[in-house]
């Protein structure tokens, strides 16, 4: 089986980093998001991973090729035009049925069930109260998707769709994203979701399967929740500092330095990062970044970041530097 993972495709949430780490390699938990998706694939007869990217390709394609074992092709989607467009240019590559993963989640479920379902395709989604904000799948009594509504004002499911899709009836696959790059643009994109309704149209049967857990990666807030929960879970670990008041849960790799501090709870630190006189608390601290005379709560700061006196929530690219003058 192959894996298609679009990183391009889908509007990217996360600005300030567009421009210097593709968002599936922005860690959580001392991670990137893109690690913790490939432990999911654990079990499963995996022949190739097609990465469908955006501009930062060579990125994507380094780091890929230095952590992952399984044989992989890299293709730039250079018009971003939406993700069924994104999922077709696999297709002179595909050979059989493939599983389809938008990697700006970390999820839990069991990918085995693919080896245990004559069903045409399978939805991974997950039931949330706040279903107005997500697209949802629409079942029959079988657990069959009938549908998928975006962003419906009334509780007809609460079923999120969550990105994660395998499709055995590749051909019926292709016919739906041609019937979708045909028809009119949806606010400027082709939706790979409007395929699976052809498919659907046409008589395949997709089935709905509820995953045990789904953490959004793709904003900032829900980052720094899925690092809280990461964390929570048992990825929480670090060295003693003096002088250093840790709140668990904390994440402290080593080779940082942290002097006079207060650190946590739901803070990762990564190795190299230098901290004093500080305050962090829902914060990610990217490699070799120097933290003095900050407060933060609710940051997001990347690799080699200098801030000084800095206050606040903050979200801040690799190398960036703040300094905020002291009031006399």
């Amino acid at each position: 089986m192959q894996v298609i993972i679009p990183l391009a495709g889908k509007g990217t949430r996360l600005r300030p980093h567009t421009h210097l780490v593709p968002k599936p390699m922005l860690k959580v938990a001392g991670r990137p998001v893109m690690d913790w998706v490939m432990d999911r694939l654990e079990g499963l007869d995996v022949t190739e991973l097609i990465f469908i990217t955006g501009h930062l390709k060579e990125q994507v394609e380094a780091y890929a090729r230095s952590r992952y074992t399984i044989p992989s092709r890299f293709i730039e989607q250079k018009v971003q035009d939406g993700t069924a467009g994104a999922v077709n240019l696999a297709r002179p590559h595909v050979t059989g049925p493939v599983l389809i993963i938008f990697v700006d989640t970390v999820f839990e479920a069991d990918l085995t069930l693919i080896n245990r379902t004559d069903a045409d395709g399978i939805i991974w989604a997950k039931e949330v109260e706040d279903y107005q904000r997500f697209g949802v799948v629409v079942t029959d009594k079988d657990g069959f998707m009938t549908r998928i509504v975006e962003k419906p004002s009334e509780p007809i499911s609460k079923l999120a769709n969550i990105g994660l899709y395998y499709i055995r009836d590749v051909k019926a696959l292709w016919h739906g994203i041609d019937h979708v790059l045909r028809s009119q643009a949806n606010k400027g994109e082709f939706f790979l979701t409007d395929a699976f309704q052809h498919m659907i149209e046409h008589g395949k049967r997709i089935l709905a399967a509820e995953v045990g857990g789904w953490y959004d990666c793709g904003a900032l807030g829900t980052l720094l929740e899925t690092n809280a929960i990461l964390l929570g879970q048992g990825r929480a670990k670090h060295g003693t500092y003096p002088g250093v008041i840790i709140r668990e849960p904390v994440l402290i790799e080593d080779g940082a330095s942290i002097e006079r501090s207060t650190i946590g709870p739901n803070v990762t630190i990564e190795k190299g990062a230098t901290i004093t006189d500080s305050t962090l608390v829902n914060t990610i601290v990217g490699q070799g970044s120097r933290l003095t005379n900050v407060q933060l709560d609710g940051a997001l700061l990347g690799n080699q970041v200098v801030a000084d006196g800095l206050r606040g929530s903050a979200t801040l690219g690799d190398n960036s530097e703040v300094t905020v003058s002291r009031s006399r």
